[in-house]
């Protein structure tokens, strides 16, 4: 397996629009110790993932971050561990530098939402922070400039979003960016972000009918067969595949630090 992601949380302190983790919906909650060890359990002496990655929401937000940091590397000790998040709250962790220093092979991945003034003023205290840790603790941190990179993953926002449905699965799984972002979910596999965390968001919002196909997905239970396993691992393009775009649609993301109302977004539904 490529990549194997927990959300570490469900709650974020952005709103980046149309984000695929439907992180922008003001979602609530983080995966606590043990329920992050009691999913690992059920998986890690089923597949090896080459990357375990640790994101969310914003992975800062939990204050167990660097305790399930160290449990991905006592669950696999090979796996390169990748931490993405904005940025924004790592004073919330001193101490992590010395966590990432201590497990090895990880890479603390800063996504660079915006470019705006409001935004780099905000960020650039935490984006020297990290400058210090690395140089300090010889780590690897990279900076990635995400919405360079921006697509529409579904339209709408909240109780008004709709799966583009352009019946192309083939397509839209060939141009998706998360076609190897295997989520580890309620102690299930999932194959991808928008399909495990399409239900939060169908319980806070009530979601249209169009959304039925899709919230009837079955992810993978821990007690399947090698066989199952190997075909979930190999498979590409699904049914489901068709809730995105079979042609990636680029936009210029707004300000993520404004979280838009749900009135204005029926307005401009």
């Amino acid at each position: 397996m490529r990549n194997l992601e927990l959300h570490v949380s469900h709650a974020c302190n952005l709103a980046c629009e149309s984000c695929s983790h439907y992180s922008n919906h003001n979602l609530k909650g983080s995966v606590t110790l043990e329920e992050a060890d009691e999913w690992m359990s059920l998986w890690n002496d089923k597949v090896a993932p080459k990357q375990f990655s640790l994101l969310g929401g914003e992975p800062t937000i939990n204050p167990q971050l660097l305790d399930i940091i160290r449990l991905t590397r006592r669950k696999w000790k090979y796996s390169k561990i990748l931490l993405v998040t904005n940025g924004f709250l790592l004073h919330r962790h001193p101490d992590l530098p010395k966590v990432l220093k201590e497990v090895g092979n990880v890479i603390l991945s800063i996504s660079v939402h915006h470019s705006s003034e409001a935004y780099t003023e905000k960020i650039t205290p935490n984006l020297a922070l990290a400058e210090d840790w690395k140089k300090k603790y010889k780590l690897d941190i990279e900076v990635r400039p995400s919405a360079k990179y921006w697509t529409r993953r579904y339209k709408g926002y909240g109780p008004n979003m709709q799966p583009f449905e352009d019946n192309n699965p083939r397509a839209s799984w060939e141009g998706c960016f998360a076609k190897y972002c295997t989520q580890l979910f309620e102690g299930k596999l999932w194959k991808c972000p928008p399909l495990a965390y399409l239900r939060m968001q169908d319980e806070k919002f009530k979601l249209s009918e169009k959304w039925i196909n899709y919230l009837n997905y079955k992810a993978l239970p821990p007690d399947c067969t090698k066989q199952e396993l190997v075909a979930f691992t190999s498979e590409e393009e699904i049914a489901e595949c068709s809730m995105c775009a079979a042609n990636l649609e680029h936009f210029e993301l707004p300000n993520p630090l404004i979280r838009p109302s749900l009135k204005a977004s029926a307005v401009n539904s």
